[in-house]
């Protein structure tokens, strides 16, 4: 902007060096300047003549010939009067000149230009977007570009999701949650980020994802996304009957083409619920959410292939347990994750590991074994 500034600056006294001129009144033509010098030169001839510098025939010739100069230079001007141009016309021009160029020149940019079109670094000209680049590079240009602005919403919204599929899940969170700033709050955002909060929790609902999700619930009661992972949240916590009693209603309500009705059917037999309409999926063993796919994607997994996708979180959760031991909650996690998946001893294990992992620090080992408690697991 302050370029532009001292561009208009700079148009403008170019402007008015060029018309100034213009708006003067001219000297006072004198019309007969070569009428004075020669009554000077016929002047300077007498006194001459009298200080004995010049004869007197020199004199007359000299007067001869300038008073034959004298009277053409009078004729001369008499005749040829000099034109003058009108001050206030030329005034007219200059101020016609000095508004009106800009204001022309200001229709024809607003007409043609595109001037809320942001900076373009020339670095970054050469950088145009293909649709062939691999994922990675385009998810860096926009994190580079969210760099430089971060209360791009659009943008935000845009790249939450691609991190989620990426299992970049800590990032997805907080894409997430600049886009409900910055971008506005919804039902499926709350329950987009509830799901990268369990994706980030190794497919666990924790208390930070459960409450996203019931936040969604209370903007949009019908948000399936939501009711799905608040019943999942009931069977992780071992209420069952709950978490039966919301797919029920969940599959009663629904379109019989929703491509969620096959996920929430396998859902509801694996708690021992029945399916409204008769309708009946394979069984299978309690397990963690599947937070990297979305629920219409997941909907097209074998069973087999759902529980190596959960397994692979899990393990994943485990590992990264390996190099940050004193997450509590992520400890905590891990071995509800193997209790629901049927794996006791590896649930075990876990709490063995985590226990000695928190050996050196009392309030940490405290709330671990509160934790375990709540599990019912008091040793």
């Amino acid at each position: 902007m302050t370029l532009w500034f001292v561009f208009a600056l700079m148009t403008v006294a170019a402007i008015f060096a060029v018309l100034w001129p213009l708006s003067r009144r001219g000297r006072a033509d004198t019309g007969g300047s070569e009428v004075v010098v020669y009554r000077d030169q016929l002047a300077e001839i007498d006194r001459d003549m009298a200080s004995g510098i010049i004869g007197a025939a020199e004199a007359d010739a000299a007067r001869i010939e300038i008073s034959r100069r004298l009277l053409a230079a009078a004729d001369q001007s008499g005749r040829e009067a000099p034109v003058q141009g009108s001050l206030s016309l030329r005034r007219a021009a200059a101020i016609v000149a000095l508004v009106g160029l800009p204001v022309i020149a200001s229709g024809f940019y607003l007409a043609l230009g595109s001037p809320r079109l942001g900076d373009f670094p020339l670095a970054e000209r050469s950088r145009v977007a293909d649709v062939n680049q691999p994922l990675a590079n385009l998810v860096a240009q926009v994190e580079a570009h969210l760099e430089k602005n971060p209360t791009d919403g659009r943008g935000w919204t845009v790249l939450a999701p691609v991190l989620s599929r990426l299992g970049r899940y800590d990032d997805a969170v907080r894409a997430y949650r600049n886009a409900i700033i910055y971008a506005g709050d919804s039902a499926d955002r709350r329950a987009d980020l509830g799901e990268a909060l369990m994706g980030s929790a190794g497919g666990i609902v924790t208390a930070d994802a459960k409450a996203e999700f019931e936040r969604s619930v209370a903007l949009n009661g019908d948000d399936a996304k939501a009711n799905y992972f608040l019943g999942l949240a009931a069977e992780q916590d071992g209420r069952k009957a709950d978490a039966a009693a919301l797919w029920q209603k969940m599959l009663a309500s629904a379109p019989s083409d929703a491509p969620w009705r096959p996920l929430v059917q396998a859902a509801l037999v694996r708690v021992g619920g029945s399916v409204p309409g008769g309708v009946n999926s394979p069984g299978g063993a309690s397990a963690p959410a599947l937070p990297d796919g979305a629920v219409a994607a997941a909907r097209d997994m074998s069973e087999a292939d759902r529980g190596n996708m959960i397994k692979g979180m899990v393990d994943r959760l485990a590992t990264r347990l390996k190099t940050n031991g004193d997450d509590v909650e992520g400890w905590l996690r891990l071995v509800r994750a193997y209790l629901v998946m049927g794996e006791r001893d590896k649930a075990m294990s876990a709490l063995a590991d985590a226990r000695q992992a928190m050996a050196n620090d009392a309030d940490r080992l405290r709330q671990l074994n509160e934790g375990l408690k709540n599990l019912g697991l008091d040793g």
